[in-house]
């Protein structure tokens, strides 16, 4: 009788064990299975969450199949004190595996309402915006210039939640001081800084904050960003340009970023600069003498004077050989890009196309196509002031 129960014991055992491991299996392709969302969602994790709280906000929103295999597998992967908060977009069909990762693998938040600070070259805009989970594109709500006009309520609504997202925007062509005026004026960060980094020196680029961040840091995070993306452009430079060191292709960089008006034509623009300095002629480049007049301390905001052409300082390419002393603004990284990888052309002069700067510029390899490339140019303007003197 005993070897009969022993048996049944066995028997049973091995059963258990295969229902067992066949439970692991199925909850192992359940986690990493196509999940039941339908549509895209916005995943909120407030700070201080835990992936308890995260599953069962999941399983309200009918994005995952069991609360209990997703934090079973969680547990198993290790990840469960990896939890970040924020924002996280989580695609239609996304899987628990996939969805773990997404809030554990990212530090920044990938949807929800965010204010953006777009620090540009003429301006600085305040923006607040959304994304819509289904179409993947953000909705604009409000913007405003926050130096111009009063805060309309749905940007002080946002201010005050506790979820909102904040990014600061740096456009090409900002000047290290504007840089630092704009990120001094805003309200939320901490920390206001007198001293400017070196010009050219601050990458422009898309950077999110929080609220209590360090000015200081976050420029210091520009300034390592620009650094690294020219030293790898210094590395995959072409044989045989006239410059001299990694400084030098930044200064010719920020004078492409102020004179080409298309992406496109960067290159170009850029063989332009690179013959004349070849053949050691004069930049001759209108963005030099504007910053000898402001320093990057602002725009202009009317046209050169002769005087201002003649002036003699570091800046003026009118009146001095090769490059200024400092760059004129922060290039991007494509424009850097472009000053270290010239197009092969004989270009010497180039002019504008039209009156709209987005058309881009007529080039030419001779004084005289130049010259009738210019004649047309000035037509186009006394056009423009016949018309608008009727």
């Amino acid at each position: 009788m005993w070897k009969h129960i022993a048996a049944n014991a066995l028997t049973f055992l091995i059963v258990a064990m295969f229902l067992f491991g066949g439970v692991i299996v199925w909850g192992t392709n359940q986690y990493s299975a196509e999940g039941p969302l339908e549509q895209a969602i916005c995943l909120q994790v407030n700070p201080g969450s835990n992936m308890r709280i995260v599953s069962e906000s999941l399983d309200e929103q009918q994005a995952i199949s069991s609360p209990s295999i997703f934090r079973m597998g969680v547990d198993y992967s290790g990840k469960a004190s990896q939890l970040k908060a924020g924002s996280f977009l989580v695609p239609e069909g996304t899987s628990m595996s996939e969805i773990v990762d997404i809030v554990t693998q990212g530090g920044q938040s990938t949807c929800g309402t965010e204010i953006v600070y777009r620090v540009g070259v003429t301006r600085v805009v305040a923006q607040v915006r959304e994304l819509d989970p289904a179409t993947g594109r953000f909705v604009e709500l409000t913007s405003f210039e926050p130096a111009e006009e009063e805060a309309p309520t749905e940007y002080s609504e946002t201010r005050e939640a506790n979820d909102t997202q904040y990014r600061v925007v740096i456009s090409e062509g900002v000047t290290s001081w504007q840089i630092v005026q704009a990120l001094n004026s805003l309200e939320f960060m901490d920390g206001s800084v007198s001293e400017i980094p070196p010009e050219g020196m601050l990458a422009p680029n898309s950077y999110q904050v929080r609220p209590g961040d360090s000015v200081g840091e976050l420029l210091a995070d520009m300034q390592a960003a620009q650094e690294r993306i020219l030293a790898t452009a210094w590395a995959e430079r072409a044989d045989g340009l006239p410059l001299a060191s990694p400084e030098d292709a930044l200064i010719l960089a920020s004078i492409i970023e102020k004179e080409a008006s298309t992406s496109d034509e960067r290159f170009d623009v850029a063989s332009v600069f690179v013959n004349r300095l070849n053949q050691g002629m004069r930049l001759q480049t209108d963005p030099t003498v504007i910053y000898g007049v402001t320093e990057g301390k602002g725009v202009l905001g009317r046209g050169l004077r002769q005087s201002e052409l003649r002036a003699e300082n570091p800046w003026n390419t009118y009146v001095i050989d090769g490059l200024p002393a400092t760059p004129i603004a922060n290039p991007g990284a494509d424009t850097i890009h472009a000053a270290l990888n010239p197009a092969d052309t004989d270009f010497i002069f180039f002019v504008a196309k039209t009156l709209n700067p987005r058309d881009g510029h007529n080039f030419a390899v001779t004084l005289d196509e130049h010259n009738a490339n210019v004649a047309i140019y000035r037509e186009l303007e006394a056009a423009r002031a016949a018309s608008e003197g009727n």
